[in-house]
Order: C-alpha cells, then sequence, then structure tokens
C-alpha cells in the first residue's frame, strides 16, 4: 500500500472522534448565542471558557467550565467530603463569579475592577460618580483586612446568604 492510500484511509485517533483535542468553538460562536450577547457581562463569561491566549476552546474545555451551571442535587450534598471538590459545588461557582470580577487575575477585586464591571452591567444608567459611590461603598463592607480590595474569602463572606447553588444553575434537561 502506498503512503498516499495510507493518508487517505487513515482512521481517526479515540482524541479526533471525541473532539477531547480538537478545537471545536470560537469565541465569534459564542458571541451569537442571543443571551449572551444581550448579557452586560457575556464579554467576560465568555472569556472564561478559553486558556490565556487561546482564540478556541475544545470539548473538555467547554464541558468543564458548563459543568460551574449544574445544579446541586440534592444527593450531592452529603457526599465523601474526602472526595474531590465538585465544579458544581458551592465554592467553585463562587470562585467563577469572583474571576468575572477580577479582571487583572491578581486574586483580589479593586475599585477600578469592580466600576469596570458595573459598567458592563448598568451602561450610561448611572453617573460615573454615582458608580464611584456604589463601589466604594461595596468596598468599604466586604473588605475586612483593610486593603481597599475584595479577596476571594471575602467575597464569599459577602455572599454567605446568597442562594448561589440555584442562581448560578442552569437546567439542560428536565
Amino acid at each position: 500500500m502506498s503512503s498516499s492510500t495510507n493518508k487517505r484511509c487513515r482512521q481517526p485517533k479515540p482524541d479526533e472522534m471525541t473532539g477531547f483535542r480538537t478545537k471545536i468553538s470560537n469565541r465569534e460562536d459564542f458571541q451569537r448565542i442571543p443571551e449572551l450577547a444581550i448579557n452586560p457581562l457575556g464579554d467576560r463569561i465568555i472569556n472564561a471558557f478559553f486558556s490565556d491566549g487561546e482564540d478556541q476552546v475544545n470539548f473538555r474545555a467547554f464541558m468543564r467550565t458548563l459543568a460551574h451551571f449544574r445544579p446541586i442535587e440534592d444527593n450531592e450534598k452529603g457526599k465523601d467530603p474526602s472526595s474531590s471538590e465538585p465544579l458544581n459545588s458551592r465554592n467553585n461557582k463562587l470562585l467563577f463569579a469572583f474571576r468575572l470580577y477580577d479582571l487583572d487575575k491578581d486574586d483580589k477585586i479593586s475599585r477600578e475592577e469592580l466600576l469596570q464591571v458595573l459598567r458592563m452591567m448598568v451602561g450610561v444608567n448611572i453617573s460615573d460618580e454615582q458608580l464611584g459611590s456604589i463601589a466604594d461603598r461595596t468596598i468599604q463592607e466586604a473588605d475586612q483586612d483593610g486593603d481597599s480590595a475584595i479577596s476571594f474569602p471575602e467575597f464569599v463572606k459577602v455572599l454567605e446568604k446568597v442562594d448561589v447553588e440555584q442562581k448560578m444553575s442552569i437546567r439542560f434537561l428536565h
């Protein structure tokens, strides 16, 4: 058999068939999803699917990010604490949300980052002075260590009474 025949009849490798290493979507594909297109944080959510510097996402990375939004079932709440924490746990959902605000990825939400995200969310409907006041008050209430920023533990503390498990869940199949 010649090498040209081999190339034409080559069987795909298992990972090619599953798509785990094959790039399947780019940012433009995500931007065409109406719910993301109209969401003020749509770009931030889309960015969560992509590794730094990447313009495409493979199936495994796509599913890994999507898993954060899987509802927590009652039978999962009492799981073995020694097993690894699922991506849809309360802590991982909060970490996902925290990263939407932590624009420079320094593990702190600064006043400037909070202002940027607030601007994304409200557009021109609120003045810069009002946004600044909201950002200042938010940081003042959340900041426990006096560094004028919100760390992940401080973020968790602020949201301790919020039903994150429900608010960050999407039912894909009914």
